[in-house]
């Protein structure tokens, strides 16, 4: 068992509720170390000259793009992106003893018990230090101040991203998520445009639709309703609202609104965190 596997599962034993305060190195120097890891794992490297590596948590309501995200930065600057989502989606799909309680739980927009997720994320920690895996950019832990706490009582984190969008866009791109059953490729069949708040300019984010080949094997989440989207936003509003200010506290919460789809917001995190894309370094030195 790895040694932040075996601090998260005694920290949760416990119960321990440590009021930390940690200055956070966010913007200037996490930035700076961050473009600098991009550069450094373009060139071979596995990590940074002085050993860095990243340890960044994603925060965002249900289907705010969490994931899409997420799993950009951690292909950029190569560490593993965990989502706690994909891991409880793991266990229902498992057939396990866990399968039928989390099934409960999911399809009535509930959040999984602070056990469960622990349990989850601590086994997927002991794998990914088997395979020698550096760091980690976590998606959907913490969510509750209790795992706030057990996190930052075990390992310092640099930074936490808490993704912000409309709440009638979040709803919407819910309701419209498609998953191919045969060749696993997550869609989106709305297409939201959106009147600009307070006169300014309108949200657009086009359907992301499948190939024609994927067309007829669709399927949709069973917690992809109308009623429990709501329910799981309100949920998230109330447990998870203190977390942002437990990080923003500590000075290592950066909200970023998506001002639009992908093409448009993808940049203008980058530029948020102070990192450059080398993909499009080299298309613009062509």
């Amino acid at each position: 068992m790895s040694a932040m596997s075996r601090a998260i599962r005694a920290c949760a034993a416990t119960a321990s509720r440590r009021n930390l305060s940690v200055a956070a190195a966010w913007p200037k120097e996490a930035s700076a170390a961050a473009a600098a890891l991009v550069t450094g794992r373009r060139g071979g490297m596995d990590r940074g000259e002085d050993g860095s590596r990243v340890q960044w948590v994603f925060l965002g309501c249900p289907g705010v793009g969490k994931g899409t995200y997420a799993g950009r930065l951690s292909r950029m600057l190569g560490v593993p992106h965990i989502a706690t989502g994909d891991l409880v989606r793991d266990a229902l799909a498992s057939q396990g003893p866990l399968a039928k309680q989390l099934a409960e739980i999911v399809n009535h927009g509930k959040l999984v018990s602070d056990e469960i997720i622990i349990n989850l994320l601590s086994k997927r920690l002991e794998e990914g230090e088997e395979k020698g895996e550096l760091g980690f950019i976590l998606d959907g832990f913490p969510r509750t101040i209790r795992q706030a706490e057990i996190l930052e009582g075990v390992t310092d984190i640099d930074l936490v991203i808490n993704l912000k969008l409309r709440e009638e866009a979040l709803l919407a791109k819910c309701i419209g998520r498609r998953k191919c059953s045969q060749c696993g490729g997550n869609f989106n069949v709305a297409s939201i445009d959106i009147e600009g708040e307070n006169g300014g300019p309108r949200m657009y984010m086009p359907p992301l639709l499948p190939p024609a080949e994927c067309e007829s094997k669709l399927i949709t989440r069973a917690d992809d309703t109308e009623e429990v989207v709501k329910e799981r936003l309100r949920v998230y509003h109330d447990l998870c609202e203190p977390v942002e200010e437990f990080y923003r506290a500590r000075g290592k919460l950066l909200e970023f609104n998506l001002p639009g789809g992908i093409p448009e917001s993808w940049p203008k995190l980058l530029q948020a965190l102070n990192i450059e894309d080398p993909d499009n370094k080299r298309s613009a030195a062509a």
